[in-house]
């Protein structure tokens, strides 16, 4: 792919190679992620921003008059990014794309990543709570059986969230502390993405 494509041709949804082949090049676009500001900086694409999926309700019309150019949005396997897609363009923002994969497709593909702090990823706190609560309601439940419906109420969560992708424990547990990052201030973020220019994968 060339500079001179017209990047408004880009698939909704883009392959780990193309955005890197992208970003080697300087297009003018923008690499968005979506994961939580802990995730993101335990590793991400360099040049990409954070902004995490809870918060950009609140600040998706500023969003929304900052970015010109194509938005790549990205999270840890792209059930986050859909999520957001669907939030940017009820915002009328244009040029959405996401990366296939996401994050785990893009370490596959052997492409750089800076990394930071190490922490558990949003997903993995999710399966992990999911699971403490579903075992510790099972085996209460043989000491008194009404602990047996917090097991049963878990895994009906579990059911509805995989049918809607979507996750109601992931968006409780992304307002913790412990993914919260102090250092980063979504409107600082918004402006540094309007005043740097295009992502680099370099």
């Amino acid at each position: 792919m060339s500079l001179s494509r017209d990047l408004a041709q880009l698939p909704p949804v883009i392959d780990p190679a193309t955005l890197a082949e992208l970003l080697d090049q300087q297009a003018p676009l923008k690499v968005l992620d979506v994961r939580s500001a802990a995730e993101f900086q335990s590793a991400h694409i360099p040049g990409s921003y954070n902004v995490a999926l809870d918060q950009l309700p609140e600040h998706r019309a500023e969003l929304r008059d900052t970015l010109r150019s194509p938005v790549v949005l990205v999270c840890r396997s792209g059930s986050r990014a859909r999520q957001a897609e669907q939030l940017l363009r009820a915002a009328d923002l244009p040029n959405i794309h996401i990366l296939d994969g996401g994050l785990l497709a893009w370490e596959a593909a052997r492409r750089p990543v800076r990394r930071g702090r190490q922490r558990w990823g949003l997903e993995r706190q999710v399966r992990g709570v999911a699971g403490a609560v579903v075992l510790l309601g099972a085996l209460g439940g043989l000491i008194w059986t009404p602990l047996l419906g917090i097991a049963a109420l878990m895994g009906a969560g579990l059911a509805v969230s995989a049918a809607t992708d979507s996750c109601g424990m992931a968006l409780l547990l992304s307002k913790l502390p412990y993914n919260r990052d102090a250092s980063c201030d979504v409107r600082e973020m918004i402006a540094a993405i309007a005043e740097t220019p295009p992502a680099t994968g370099r």
